[in-house]
């Protein structure tokens, strides 16, 4: 019993991670002051709707291209000066999209911002180098509150300054990203183990060659694949489903949005620690996946609120525990020396699938309305089976029921 408890008492933070923490929900408030309004002043700035589209897709494709290569820079270099260099490359491209005129520097101002955000992936191999075993999963879900902190910050920001002009959003967005620089260069600590074999000329192998635990690691990407397409489909259409059923408004979808932030930010800021405590990390994702499998069945289901509340309940607990676990499992089965690249291969696979859900679903909400939902329950199921077996050193440090 004693040993139980003791287990499951929450440790103090260790020391940097609330620097880091602040580092990643400033980073997130500059891109939600960005993204609710990057379509809309792409069309005032002459492009066609197809070309907007190009302009907002532009900072995915960066960030899943760069992602893997800023995680294999920061094993070698460190987590600092990684993070440092993304965030001045954040308020740059912010500071060119805020400044566009023609349409190319529009793109060059968003393909380097998104190339530059590819450090959340860092962040996290930052946390995971200060964590101890049994407080990954914890730490990583406050690291994922930080995210919903700054989502729901940022457009609130934006709002505000778009009524003095429409480029004022990118221009505090891009003074965000610089003050966040110069208080990381001061206050930011190094967290990376030092490593003779990776201080040298010689790379880190990603999760795509054989290393420790590569092919777990790899089972892992992709369950991280399938779950997001599924979720992500979820949140693109979820706007036409509330319109086509319930006829919400716009101001009340976002307020739905808005309790589906701060559940997500409340379920893995405080409930992911007991959870992992008393069944692990392989459960707790299992777990996770069962409660959106659930949960996208009961949208796909036309019984009004009846359904659809307990159906959102059950996606807030679900991807509020399998998200930030997954990132867990992926550093927790990474060498020290590999685990940026691997947390960096698993942020691009996350975001590939940010790009296929919402297209995929899409097209699937044109042609019925519950069939994105129902697909959606069909990948998360196929995902759940896809979780790999815990390893005996994530066996061992599950604590025993009382």
């Amino acid at each position: 019993m004693r040993g139980s408890r003791s287990r499951r008492t929450r440790r103090p933070l260790p020391p940097g991670f609330g620097v880091i923490w602040t580092t990643v929900a400033l980073d997130l408030i500059g891109f939600g002051i960005l993204f609710p309004v990057l379509a809309r002043y792409a069309r005032d700035a002459g492009a066609s709707a197809p070309t907007a589209g190009l302009v907002v897709a532009s900072f995915s494709i960066a960030q899943l291209v760069c992602s893997p290569l800023t995680g294999r820079l920061s094993d070698r270099l460190g987590r600092k000066p990684v993070i440092i260099l993304s965030l001045v490359g954040t308020a740059i491209g912010s500071l060119l999209t805020g400044l566009a005129g023609p349409l190319w520097l529009l793109f060059g101002g968003r393909i380097l911002d998104g190339a530059s955000g590819a450090s959340v992936s860092v962040a996290q191999a930052a946390v995971t180098d200060v964590a101890p075993e049994e407080e990954r999963a914890r730490l990583l879900g406050l690291l994922g509150a930080a995210f919903g902190a700054g989502f729901a910050l940022g457009p609130a920001i934006g709002g505000i300054a778009a009524l003095v002009s429409h480029r004022l959003p990118f221009f505090v967005a891009a003074a965000i990203a610089a003050v966040n620089a110069v208080a990381a260069v001061r206050r930011l600590p190094e967290t990376r183990p030092l490593h003779p074999e990776v201080d040298g000329v010689g790379s880190a192998a990603p999760v795509t060659r054989e290393g420790t635990g590569g092919a777990g690691l790899r089972r892992l990407v992709l369950v991280t694949f399938v779950s997001l397409v599924a979720f992500s489909g979820f949140e693109a259409t979820f706007s036409l489903l509330t319109e086509a059923r319930f006829h919400l408004s716009e101001s009340a979808t976002y307020g739905v949005f808005f309790l589906i932030g701060v559940g997500l930010v409340l379920v893995q800021g405080g409930f992911i620690h007991p959870v992992v405590a008393r069944l692990g990390e392989i459960a707790t994702v299992r777990a996770g996946l069962a409660c959106n499998t659930i949960g996208l069945a009961l949208v796909a289901a036309d019984a009004g609120w009846l359904t659809l509340a307990p159906a959102l309940v059950a996606l807030v607990v679900g991807q509020g525990l399998a998200a930030p676990t997954l990132s867990s499992l992926v550093a927790g089965r990474s060498d020290h020396h590999r685990r940026g690249a691997n947390l960096g291969v698993q942020q691009a696979a996350g975001g590939l699938a940010r790009s296929v859900g919402p297209a995929l679903a899409g097209i699937l909400f044109g042609w019925s309305v519950p069939a994105p939902y129902l697909a959606g329950a069909v990948l998360a199921g196929a995902a759940l089976v896809l979780v790999p077996a815990p390893t005996e050193p994530e066996i061992a440090r599950v604590s025993p029921a009382l």
